[in-house]
């Protein structure tokens, strides 16, 4: 989609008479409100108390080894997207939940399974359980590339946990890619009023349809200032397809190549009037970007006739692509425009190998696998990456304590190298005194000593 023609503004007018001036939301309202639904999740915490593992204190004090649990909660809203009982809420409403509740604007509650998270996209899908078959009100999607700046707006959502709220406002700004807190940085901009609680629920445009899912605020206060963010439907829909899809992850396109943002340096020794586009710094052999032609240093400035402006712009072009089909991207090369057709594959996902460590060592409580392209792509690795990565870190485990960080590639433990996770299993169950590690940390390699 290019940018819409300004015969396109002819069908927005201003009010012209007073009864223009009593329209009414109303309308739209009653017919979406139905479809968003409230999001209540639960999960369980040990409190610890460090005396508490000293027996000599528990045997003064008489303290129950067993530390009392503490419930955590916390709420959101949800839209539903599926007359089945398919809701898509935000990941962090629902991250690490032990138990998920959906309750409707009707007042019922049911409770709800996690089908997929997303944490790239910050989407999660649930499904309600005990439905007996019944069809629920659900939101179309809008096509959110149309959307123009200054369209009116609503956000339906449950702010503070007072219940079901209403704002209205107009689209703030599209394609706001500095907001920094998913991978996939292309959010509408509203200045509809969101507050915490609101995350998950719909923005809806005046048809009536699903134009995002509202997902964050920018707030000094904790409340609102005017500035709230939405992930665009397009995004939301991908997610929603995988889920039904019955998928555990979301399939997206892979292009395997690192895109750079065009400073204002490099665009001038690229020659370019404009430091837009995205700059090929590294393509993946055998991949799709590989296959495609994609060169080291081409700069891509369009995907099927639409600009790209910078590299979060063309990273949710491209995942947004529908997968099987070929998109055009188009390229300057050496100051010629070229054209190139990349196929929408995904990634290869093999032998990961995935495992925990738990062997006493600097790695303990370490989840650990095999680079595959998936990974790579997920963690934001270099195209071609290889050996064994970081992917999870338990919160009271050695490694977390010790500085490790998601998407560390381990290469050497006390100079044995480190291909697959079996090594690096073996490695940590060496029991030495002194542990010399060589990782790579984006993209520089840092050697570490630490005492056993």
């Amino acid at each position: 989609m290019g940018n819409l023609s300004p015969a396109a503004a002819q069908d927005r007018r201003v009010p012209s008479s007073q009864a223009d001036l009593q329209l009414s939301y109303a309308p739209i309202v009653q017919r979406v409100q139905p479809a968003v639904v409230n999001v209540y999740a639960a999960k369980t915490v040990q409190n610890r108390n460090p005396f508490l593992d000293d027996p000599i204190f528990r045997r003064f004090f008489g303290v129950p080894g067993q530390q009392p649990e503490q419930m955590q909660r916390s709420l959101g809203s949800g839209v539903m997207v599926d007359g089945s009982g398919l809701v898509v809420t935000n990941n962090h409403v629902i991250e690490g939940a032990d138990q998920v509740k959906v309750s409707l604007s009707d007042k019922r509650e049911f409770e709800a399974e996690i089908v997929l998270k997303d944490s790239r996209t910050d989407l999660a899908v649930l499904r309600l359980k005990g439905t007996n078959k019944e069809k629920f009100t659900t939101l179309d999607f809008a096509n959110s590339d149309q959307l123009q700046v200054g369209d009116v707006v609503l956000a339906i959502g449950n702010p503070f946990g007072v219940g079901q709220t209403v704002t209205h406002g107009i689209i703030s700004a599209l394609a706001r890619t500095q907001v920094g807190i998913t991978d996939y940085q292309f959010f509408i901009q509203t200045d509809a009023a969101i507050n915490p609680g609101n995350s998950g629920g719909a923005l809806v445009d005046m048809t009536g349809r699903l134009a995002g899912i509202n997902t964050a605020i920018f707030s000094r206060s904790g409340g609102s200032q005017g500035i709230g963010f939405a992930i665009p439907a397009n995004m939301v829909r991908v997610v929603v397809a995988s889920a039904k899809s019955g998928g555990k992850n979301v399939k997206r396109p892979w292009l395997g190549a690192r895109l750079q943002a065009v400073t204002p340096e490099i665009a001038e020794t690229l020659g370019l009037k404009l430091p837009t586009g995205a700059l090929v710094a590294n393509v993946a052999p055998n991949s799709p970007a590989a296959k495609a032609g994609l060169k080291l240093s081409d700069l891509i400035v369009g995907i099927d006739g639409t600009a790209v402006d910078d590299p979060n712009a063309f990273d949710y072009r491209f995942a947004t692509r529908p997968l099987g089909g070929s998109a055009e991207i188009e390229v300057q090369r050496a100051g010629k425009p070229v054209k190139l057709t990349v196929p929408l594959e995904t990634a290869p996902d093999t032998n990961r190998d995935e495992i925990v460590l738990t062997a006493r060592s600097p790695f303990q409580g370490a989840r650990v696998a095999n680079i595959s392209p998936a990974l790579a792509d997920e963690l934001h690795l270099d195209a071609g990456a290889e050996g064994v990565v970081v992917t999870e870190l338990a919160d009271d485990g050695t490694a977390a304590n010790v500085g490790f960080q998601k998407g560390d590639i381990i290469l050497a433990v006390n100079n044995e190298k480190i291909a697959r996770t079996s090594d690096l299993d073996k490695a940590s169950k060496a029991g030495s005194r002194v542990w010399r590690i060589t990782l790579v940390r984006g993209g520089q390699q840092i050697n570490v000593t630490l005492g056993g």
